[in-house]
Parts: structure tokens; C-alpha cells; sequence
């Protein structure tokens, strides 16, 4: 699968044809609570527009939505958008003051996209790194050494369980799942048990 990117930051750009404004907007976000929030505030922001339309791209929550434009002319296209630059985790809003001449379907899809187009261009992108969990059980007096191997290889703790012995769940890239099996067993001599390392 080829790679994705998503943003470092918020980038917005802002076009008039036939005095309609279109402020384009393209946002990183993680899911889509966060992205209908973000929605809710630049309503709130711009109350006078006539459209605030979206598209989302993440994962199974992806999405777009016309708010009122005629259908088809303006989610899809800003999806698409989207997905030519192979973006992911990001919301893009088009907010639309309406200038009192009608574009027609064809200049309304041209209108969006090219909104989120420009936006794009000032956008730092980031590639989106494949996370998955390692569920290991370690004796109480390897726990201090795998902490700090962790903060020494910025692998998360997500989780940290005390009974007969210390259950860890930690957050890493994909690639270096292997490679972090070896060295905990490594530094644990063996007494590392790992419970199961699939993606979550």
C-alpha cells in the first residue's frame, strides 16, 4: 500500500469567482468526533455563509457532505481532492459566501476542489506511521529496565498492570515490532513472555 501523509497543522486558502467567496480549509484530525467539532466551531466562526460543505478522510469514518449545494457538487469533489494527494486523518471544509450569481454544477465542482487545492499548497505533510501493540508479561525486577529502554526508544506504555507479574501493553511503529521483541527478550534474559503483538 503506498504511503499516506496527513497534516502538521491547520492550512486554509481563499478564492472569489463571480463574487461567491470560497474559504478552503484542510485540518488534521483523528476521528470523526473531532472532525464534527471542528465543523461545529467554523459554523460557529462564520455564520453568515451561506455553505459550510466537508469531506473527511480517515479510515472507516470517511465521509463528505453538500450542506445544501446541489448533490454531487461539492463533498465529492473535495474528497477526491484528498485522495489524489493520498491523504489521511484530515477534514477539509469549504465555507461559501454566495455572491448572487449561480456557477452551474460543472463551475461548483471546480469551485470546491480548487478551494482545497490551494490550500494543499502551503501544507507541511507528515507520513502517516503504522502503530501496532505489544502485550508483554515481565518479572517485577526487569520492569525498570524495559521502562527504560522504552523512553530510550520513544515506545509508548499505553497500559501497565501489576499481579504475579507485570503486564505491559506498548504502543509502536509496525516495522520495528520484530526488532523490539528481540531486545526486550534480550534484556529481560528470556523471562519476557509476549501475549500477542497483533495490530490494533
Amino acid at each position: 500500500m503506498s504511503q499516506l501523509f496527513t497534516l502538521s497543522a491547520t492550512v486554509q486558502a481563499e478564492i472569489e469567482i463571480k463574487k461567491s467567496r470560497f474559504l478552503g480549509l484542510v485540518i488534521p484530525v483523528n476521528h470523526r468526533a473531532e472532525a464534527m467539532e471542528k465543523l461545529s466551531s467554523l459554523r460557529q466562526q462564520y455564520p453568515d455563509a451561506n455553505h459550510h460543505c466537508w469531506a473527511l478522510l480517515a479510515g472507516p469514518d470517511s465521509g463528505a457532505n453538500d450542506d445544501g449545494e446541489p448533490s454531487g457538487t461539492a463533498g465529492r469533489p473535495m474528497l477526491a481532492v484528498l485522495q489524489h494527494r493520498s491523504l489521511c486523518n484530515v477534514l477539509a471544509v469549504v465555507v461559501r459566501w454566495f455572491g448572487g450569481v449561480k456557477l452551474g454544477s460543472g463551475g461548483l465542482v471546480r469551485a470546491y476542489g480548487q478551494a482545497v487545492s490551494l490550500a494543499l499548497e502551503n501544507a507541511d505533510l507528515q507520513p502517516v506511521i503504522k502503530k501496532t501493540e505489544l502485550h508483554l508479561t515481565i518479572p517485577y525486577a526487569m520492569e525498570n529496565r524495559v521502562r527504560h529502554w522504552c523512553e530510550k526508544q520513544q515506545v509508548s506504555i499505553l497500559a501497565a498492570e501489576c499481579a504475579e507479574a507485570v503486564t505491559l501493553v506498548l504502543s509502536l511503529p509496525e516495522a520495528q515490532a520484530s526488532a523490539a521483541r528481540a531486545d526486550i527478550s534480550n534484556l529481560c534474559q528470556g523471562q519476557s513472555r509476549f501475549l500477542s503483538d497483533d495490530a490494533q
